[in-house]
């Protein structure tokens, strides 16, 4: 008994912006500098109102409707995000009921951001080889927009919102090859929201103050540290690539497509020399969505998949890292 990835599907909010609205609200903001070394142009984001539960169901919903797949064969749920409606209830508990899905199901939510992807994977791949689940519905919907601030022109630039759903079912044989799972917590300080959980609680009257030059947050706000972390990716990600190929006795030749978390150009760039990897096998496409973290590698492989760069039977290595420090790799057969 194995596991494959069957669909996936992913919602973008209506709402959008561009780098031509970026650089009339904040000054020294660059339009053609962003897009030459970043390679964004224009991000999603979502409404006042809408949250990443909103934002899952309706990707969900896409599944069920453009994809046709049953939603009752669904027993087991998984929802990837950090920016959750409540402490609790789990917001995979609401979207269960949300979808109208059945009672007899497992769901749960897991705080993890950039290599939230490959980490749900593994966990779905083990509950179906393990027999406690046949078809897992898999989430990632974020909303890091909602942790920006106004005045914050490097992070605005970056990021955008978006939900994806993922579908791994029960297969006659396994098509996730070994796992390379990585932790390391002495970066947690390097991209973080200091204030808002029960250590810091938020602060009402936080002051805004420069935490690098244009670039403004309060405590309240999401605070990254661009260097350490583009070091971070930079000595992670070859390691990581080189470990997951080693333990499937496989070389970067023998993989079809490669997808790392879709985080800037600048940075996909220089870790495609650094892995060796032939760029027209290496996907590098952030232009129209930004960094959307967890949800960047399915809607990557999802948009490889309708364009027929990747079909089924390819082996596509996937590559997930950031926040935590957080990352993780696995070799796909589509």
């Amino acid at each position: 008994m194995g596991a494959r990835i069957r669909s996936i599907v992913y919602y973008l909010p209506t709402k959008t912006l561009g780098n031509d609205e970026l650089e009339r609200e904040l000054p020294g903001f660059d339009r053609d500098k962003v897009e030459r070394r970043l390679g964004i142009r224009n991000r999603h984001i979502a409404a006042e109102g809408e949250t990443s539960l909103d934002m899952g169901e309706k990707a969900c919903q896409k599944l069920f409707d453009e994809e046709g797949f049953d939603r009752g064969k669904i027993d087991f749920l998984l929802l990837c995000t950090q920016s959750p409606d409540y402490f609790l209830p789990t917001s995979a508990c609401i979207l269960q009921d949300r979808l109208g899905l059945r009672t007899d199901i497992g769901a749960l939510d897991y705080n993890l951001g950039c290599s939230g992807y490959v980490y749900g994977l593994a966990m779905a791949k083990s509950f179906v080889e393990t027999g406690i689940a046949q078809n897992v519905l898999l989430v990632t919907s974020e909303t890091y927009s909602k942790h920006l601030y106004q005045g914050d022109r490097g992070n605005r630039t970056l990021f955008g919102d978006a939900a994806a759903a993922t579908i791994i079912e029960k297969a006659p044989s396994d098509h996730f090859h070994e796992f390379v799972l990585g932790t390391d917590g002495s970066g947690a300080q390097n991209l973080i929201v200091d204030n808002g959980g029960f250590r810091n609680p938020t602060d009402p009257q936080a002051k805004p103050f420069e935490y690098s030059p244009g670039n403004w947050r309060t405590k309240n706000h999401l605070y990254m540290n661009g260097p350490k972390l583009f070091t971070f990716a930079i000595n992670t990600v070859p390691v990581a690539v080189r470990e997951v190929l080693r333990k499937n006795q496989m070389t970067i030749e023998d993989v079809d497509y490669v997808i790392c978390h879709q985080a800037n150009k600048h940075m996909l760039n220089y870790i495609c020399r650094e892995i060796g990897a032939d760029e027209s096998k290496f996907h590098i496409d952030v232009a129209d969505v930004g960094n959307t973290v967890s949800a960047t590698i399915p809607i990557a492989l999802k948009d490889a998949m309708d364009q027929g760069v990747v079909q089924r039977g390819d082996r596509v290595l996937l590559v997930g890292f950031g926040v935590g420090y957080s990352w993780g790799a696995v070799v796909v057969e589509l």
